[in-house]
């Protein structure tokens, strides 16, 4: 089959749509991930109210990393023969965990009252567990997968910074969705995850600069830093602006309630868009970009026409959830 768009343009899209996928779920899930986590805050009705509240989209949410898994797999082969290599034990224990989730999630709801407890602390832990190998996985990424000391050490803080991050767009997800003192808590929570999430957000930034000297040129050198410069000005702006937001008394109305989940979207996205540039056009940073490492074009034509289709119906699906579901959310019950 002839490609019918440029050979050289072919892996640029699919790095966009994986780039894509990966940042949908990271936003998406990671307000999933985040209600499990903070679920052992609270008991009873509220912690009822919380699991319910992500109910309706936990499930599709996570079909935006399958799309992400996938196309690294089909359109970039071999970036996915050495990344899944050096990440093989944490992929495997966030396998378990989004399992462990998934599954605490359904039985939580049926098991009888004695037993319940301890699917809730099964549904915490495999939340927490999925977060922690994601963001380990993400530190590893960053520093190219270094074996040395210090860089397990960093990863280890990068697995804290990401279930801060997931812990902070959970609460943000609670205010838009929850009423009355669980909103109000909720708005705590988003504001002490804030600034933790804040402090990963810099660290990173710190350290994918110092990778190598081209990652460093890419963002000091001029005009590029002066045209680079809105991107951790705008990050600070909303950070201060939404800490600010946070310790002001709810409106009567409610009216403001989706701002907190709106500005979090943002930062994740802002920072994606920071390492996405670090790295590009590097899949493995400076060892394998995106041109080496992509199947024949010929295959990436057959696969972006499945593409072309999938992705607008996953969109679609999950745009269609949340405007079915919108509102407040109410208790889940399965009879």
């Amino acid at each position: 089959m002839t490609p019918f768009l440029p050979a050289e343009w072919l892996p640029v899209m699919f790095a966009g749509l994986m780039g894509l996928s990966i940042l949908l779920y990271v936003i998406l899930d990671g307000y999933d991930l985040g209600v499990g986590m903070l679920s052992r805050l609270e008991k009873g009705a509220d912690r009822d109210l919380m699991v319910a509240s992500i109910g309706p989209f936990w499930d599709a949410n996570e079909t935006w990393l399958v799309l992400g898994i996938g196309l690294l797999l089909v359109a970039f082969p071999t970036a996915h023969g050495l990344i899944l290599t050096q990440l093989y034990l944490p992929v495997a224990l966030m396998l378990v965990g989004l399992i462990l989730r998934g599954v605490a999630f359904e039985f939580r709801a049926k098991a009888p009252a004695a037993h319940k407890d301890r699917w809730d602390a099964a549904f915490f832990g495999g939340s927490l567990l999925a977060s922690l190998c994601q963001g380990y996985m993400l530190g590893a990424y960053v520093l190219g997968f270094d074996q040395s000391a210090a860089a397990v050490i960093f990863c280890l803080l990068a697995a804290l910074g990401l279930v801060a991050g997931y812990m902070f767009i959970g609460a943000c997800w609670l205010i838009y969705k929850a009423e009355g003192d669980l909103q109000q808590r909720a708005a705590r929570w988003a504001e002490r995850a804030l600034w933790c999430t804040a402090l990963a957000m810099a660290v990173v930034s710190v350290a994918t600069p110092l990778l190598s000297d081209r990652i460093f040129d890419r963002w000091f050198r001029l005009p590029e830093f002066i045209a680079l410069l809105p991107i951790p000005i705008a990050s600070a702006t909303l950070i201060v602006g939404l800490a600010i937001f946070l310790r002001r008394p709810a409106r009567a109305d409610d009216a403001l309630a989706w701002v907190p989940l709106a500005v979090a979207g943002l930062l994740f996205a802002l920072g994606f868009v920071g390492i996405g540039y670090s790295f590009y056009p590097y899949l493995i940073a400076d060892r394998l970009d995106i041109w080496q490492a992509a199947a024949s074009p010929e295959a990436l034509s057959i696969i972006l026409i499945g593409t072309i289709f999938v992705l607008p119906v996953i969109l679609g699906y999950s745009l269609l959830a949340h405007w079915v579901f919108r509102g407040k959310a109410t208790q889940l019950s399965y009879y």
